[in-house]
């Protein structure tokens, strides 16, 4: 009986992995010198892919489910080994189980500033942090480019690896989204900025059997001095007429004065009172602006010249400056009008003509 037990023991009957941790990506089952027996039960349970590993190779891989181990199950294994078909004898094998669950515990952040374009702003550092998740889509890519044959494979020894993949793509997809949003609205698509994100990082990773289903940007941070002066920027806003706020705040100095009117000492305490009714003085009653003093007026501008208008043969000409009618053929006959004359009058009966009309004689009397 002892004898069987001790045989019994040697044999593999049951494969299967009972996860307890939570970032075990791969964990390769103890087999150690015992044999697997054949028609042994391989338990696969939800979230999990079974590799079996022969001299290095890859061989076959199981998905969900409980399967028993036989020849034609195990077709690739069964023709590394040169089995025959219906060879039940137990066999060795290296057995590793894949988690296919998201993980979700794994953070990043940026450790040098991101330098972006805003049109508002100019060039502008920002920062940003968040968290991740990843998940196992190939279990045997994964086993080939990452895993290897570390017999128990955690999250912390890809996430340098992966955090590196993510600080690489990030600059690119906050450069593209400050280009088409000002920086300070970044906040407002930080879901559409981690998934565009996510989609990215998953092609990328699709070589070693990740994926990236989910990406989320906690927070995009300006430098303190930008946030400063924002902040100042907002507070002008908010404070609006600064008359008013002047005034308010007299008032709440001279509301703390009366409230304290010790202050350490009386003569500190009247102080203070002067000095908050002189400040809410002020504040009420605000002194006159100094006004400009005139600047030395120049000479006035000129008279407009008279425009004359002359009626010959019926028909209006003009208007003319005085200086200009010399060259119109003006006679003592000929009507004259400009602006201020009742009538149409002829040159002759205009003092200011007479100098053009010269030694022109009178008409003759009549015979």
């Amino acid at each position: 009986m002892a004898l069987f037990e001790r045989i019994r023991g040697e044999l593999v009957d049951v494969v299967e992995w009972l996860d307890d941790s939570r970032d075990t990506l791969v964990w390769r089952f103890p087999r150690r010198n015992n044999e697997i027996k054949m028609g042994a039960r391989l338990v696969v349970r939800e979230s999990q892919t079974a590799v079996f590993v022969n001299e290095g190779v890859i061989a076959d891989h199981f998905g969900p489910g409980t399967y028993t181990l036989e020849t034609r199950n195990l077709p690739v294994l069964s023709t590394l080994k040169g089995w025959k078909h219906g060879f039940q004898s137990p066999f060795k094998a290296e057995v590793y189980f894949v988690s296919s669950r998201q993980f979700t515990e794994l953070k990043w952040g940026t450790q040098n500033p991101v330098l972006v374009r805003d049109a508002e702003f100019g060039a502008v550092r920002v920062r940003a942090f968040g968290g991740f998740a990843v998940r196992v889509v190939d279990a045997p890519l994964l086993l080939r480019e990452l895993a290897g044959t570390d017999p128990k494979f955690r999250t912390d020894e890809v996430a340098g690896y992966l955090r590196q993949q993510v600080v690489g793509r990030l600059a690119g997809a906050l450069a593209g989204a400050a280009s088409e949003t000002p920086v300070l609205d970044l906040a407002t698509h930080q879901q559409a900025i981690g998934d565009r994100l996510a989609a990215v990082l998953t092609t990328d990773l699709s070589g070693v059997g990740i994926a990236v289903p989910r990406f989320v940007i906690e927070n995009i941070s300006l430098p303190p001095e930008v946030e400063e002066a924002l902040d100042k920027r907002t507070s002008m806003g908010v404070v609006g007429d600064l008359g008013n706020y002047a005034r308010f705040q007299a008032a709440n100095a001279l509301e703390d004065a009366a409230n304290n009117p010790g202050g350490g000492g009386e003569g500190i305490g009247l102080g203070l009172g002067i000095a908050a009714g002189q400040q809410m003085a002020n504040a009420l009653n605000p002194q006159p602006q100094p006004t400009q003093q005139p600047q030395a007026a120049g000479p006035p501008p000129l008279p407009p010249r008279d425009q004359w208008y002359l009626g010959v043969d019926g028909e209006r000409r003009g208007p003319f400056d005085l200086a200009d009618l010399g060259g119109q053929g003006v006679t003592a006959s000929t009507l004259v009008w400009k602006a201020g004359m009742e009538q149409w009058t002829p040159a002759r009966d205009v003092p200011e003509l007479a100098r053009l009309l010269g030694g022109t004689p009178p008409p003759l009397p009549p015979a």
